[in-house]
């Protein structure tokens, strides 16, 4: 699963950062919800990021959104949700129909999950993941609009899947991950987000997180 990423300052990535950080939505959700607009370093769930999402007339476009869907009666942000069942459950079924996006990133992170004799795990070493042959990734995540004190503004989850077989041994899931040729067929309500998932990356560059 991807509960933490990276964002690297990169020829790749400064364009979109610089659109986010002009949006007029970015300072008023500074203004109301008390969070910065992160756009380098470690990200983390309630995190305000920019985000990849087509505008109101169905054009590419970049949004700051944060990161984790608030559900009631839970008390945390859901920042994953699970592909095989993304289209039947009540959460994500229109994310999954109509409201996709793409999270732009460096790279995930990922702690190894060690069983244990008790039949609990604990957690291992950190490492650092990314496609083979790219600075970049492109998380596929869903999105929906929430609202704080008369604000409404985007929140987005991450989706998972099941992992490759090296992958496996670190952590039971990992993120969706698709090329750059595949974004704007992502966000896209006229494409079939089941006919894309097919595009996943999964040849992955693993390295041990210092």
């Amino acid at each position: 699963m991807c509960t933490r990423y990276y964002m690297e300052m990169s020829p790749e990535l400064r364009p979109i950062v610089e659109t986010a950080k002009r949006s007029s939505l970015a300072g008023r959700m500074i203004d109301k919800l008390g969070k910065p607009l992160k756009t380098d370093g470690e990200i983390r769930p309630t995190d305000m990021v920019p985000v990849i999402a087509p505008d109101k007339n169905g054009n590419r476009a970049v949004f700051p959104m944060v990161w984790g869907y608030r559900i009631p009666g839970l008390n945390r942000p859901v920042v994953n949700a699970r592909v095989e069942t993304a289209s039947k459950k009540d959460v994500w079924k229109d994310g999954w129909d109509r409201h996709r996006c793409i999270i732009p990133a460096s790279w995930y992170f990922e702690w190894e999950h060690i069983p244990t004799a008790d039949g609990k795990t604990k957690t291992g070493r950190k490492y650092l993941i990314q496609p083979k042959g790219s600075s970049l990734i492109f998380l596929a995540g869903l999105y929906r609009i929430e609202e704080f004190q008369d604000l409404k503004y985007p929140v987005f989850s991450v989706l998972t899947k099941q992992p490759t077989e090296e992958l496996k041994k670190i952590h039971d899931r990992m993120p969706l991950m698709l090329p750059a040729n595949i974004i704007n067929d992502w966000i896209s309500p006229n494409k079939r987000a089941d006919d894309l998932v097919r595009y996943a990356q999964t040849d992955v560059f693993i390295e041990t997180a210092p």
